[in-house]
């Protein structure tokens, strides 16, 4: 059995002792000038598949809705959009004029609709199984829409038509090219897609047998990172179609993976899993740089009772070296990357399901499965403000280039825009 990342090899372990949690930072070597990024650029955060600890936590959720009847009272949203008939599963706007959505969901629909009123655009037709991947091509000329069986489609939004369509089998997550109309996509056979739209020219990535649980193009926009269930990740050369680097072992995870991301140059890579562990690897060498490990308090529990707490979501600060971590136990982790350290703890009193930091400051986005939305002053750890509106679990979100909007899907069937008044600004 290979050792955890956290045992053996380790230059030195600092534990953080907090009310609940024990937060243990293993830094393996000191990071060089390559390891850490100086400048910072955009990273397009569009979190993908949907995980199976979410939807186990979705459910417990929704046991509960009865005692939570108040979440409805509160209704912060400026414009609510209604056509789905289930749960909303995700969520993209339009890159260059952020005043389009497209929303995806368990009835088998997406939708193209205006943020200003809710009007629907175009209804995205077609699709079998629970549309779980929505999101517009760079220019916002194209809109791909993923279900579950893995049929992806392509439409042109301002001919609110159809161009192009495959069929991949079992899907896991969907990602446009950030500078191009090339599309790449997961699957639960362990290989990864990429396609020219719309020739449909088509590269295939074969990972090890089991599910690519989740993918993210690097800002250079010629490799890819991709993880997969059996806690390995690879960096992948998208022209040569070779795997550059490889992370297994004691450099993966003990778990699935559940989400990755890249920092604004794409000089660093985070990657989170089940195992709770989120760790940052130099791009450029496939070396770990720190592991961010968390121990939750409830694993310590007796009478072995199962612990679910697990890594949701990443993401890098644009403008100062922060890194945030979402847990499924209610847990943001804001980390220095600079010293490798814990910086600041912040509690929700449920899972969260996604974080986005905003694009020009050092503030944390959160949605969470107690449907509320939640920024965070990543320096201070402090609440700046909290909208509501949702009466069941927020399953996805997004935040517009100038962070005054931000519109998330619900189990409730709905999503909703919300206005967001920064009192600092």
């Amino acid at each position: 059995m290979e050792p955890g990342p956290g045992e053996g090899g380790a230059a030195g372990a600092v534990h953080f002792h907090g009310d609940e949690e024990i937060i243990e930072v293993v830094e393996l070597g000191p990071p060089g000038p390559d390891d850490l990024a100086n400048e910072m650029e955009d990273v397009d955060f569009d979190e993908e598949a949907i995980q199976g600890a979410e939807e186990q936590a979705w459910e417990t959720e929704e046991e509960d809705e009865g005692v939570e009847d108040g979440m409805e009272a509160q209704d912060d949203s400026e414009v609510t959009f209604s056509e789905h008939s289930a749960s909303v599963f995700c969520v993209s706007l339009d890159p260059t004029t952020n005043t389009l959505a497209v929303t995806g969901g368990e009835d088998d629909k997406a939708f193209v609709w205006r943020l200003s009123d809710g009007e629907r655009l175009f209804e995205c037709s077609g699709h079998k199984d629970s549309v779980t991947c929505a999101g517009f091509s760079h220019d916002s000329m194209f809109v791909a829409t993923g279900d579950m069986s893995g049929l992806i489609k392509v439409w042109q939004v301002d001919m609110k038509k159809e161009i192009w369509s495959f069929d991949v089998g079992d899907l896991e997550w969907m990602e446009w090219h950030p500078q191009a109309h090339v599309l790449l996509a997961g699957t639960a056979d362990g290989n990864s897609w990429m396609w020219k739209i719309p020739s449909g020219e088509c590269k295939t990535f074969q990972g090890p047998s089991c599910p690519a649980t989740c993918g993210r193009v690097l800002p250079d926009g010629k490799r890819a990172v991709v993880g997969y269930e059996d806690g390995t990740v690879r960096i992948w050369d998208l022209k040569q179609g070779s795997s550059l680097h490889v992370l297994k072992g004691q450099d993966g995870h003990q778990g699935p993976l559940t989400c990755v991301t890249s920092n604004k140059d794409g000089s660093l890579v985070m990657t989170g899993s089940v195992d709770c562990h989120a760790k940052l690897v130099n791009s450029a060498t496939g070396k770990v740089v720190c592991v961010f490990k968390m121990e939750s308090a409830a694993s310590k529990s007796p009478a072995g009772e199962a612990e679910s707490n697990s890594v949701e979501s990443l993401g890098f600060c644009n403008v100062m070296p922060l890194a945030a971590v979402g847990y499924l136990d209610g847990t943001l982790a804001i980390y220095d990357i600079s010293t490798q350290s814990l910086r600041q703890r912040c509690q929700h009193e449920s899972g969260i399901v996604q974080l986005l930091w905003e694009d020009g400051a050092a503030v944390v986005y959160t949605c969470s499965l107690d449907g509320a939305v939640r920024l965070w002053d990543a320096r201070s750890g402090k609440l700046i403000s909290e909208y509501r509106g949702h009466s069941a679990e927020i399953l996805d979100f997004a935040v517009n280039k100038d962070a005054s909007i931000v519109v998330t899907t619900s189990g409730d069937h709905q999503a909703k825009v919300f206005c967001v008044q920064r009192p600092d600004r």
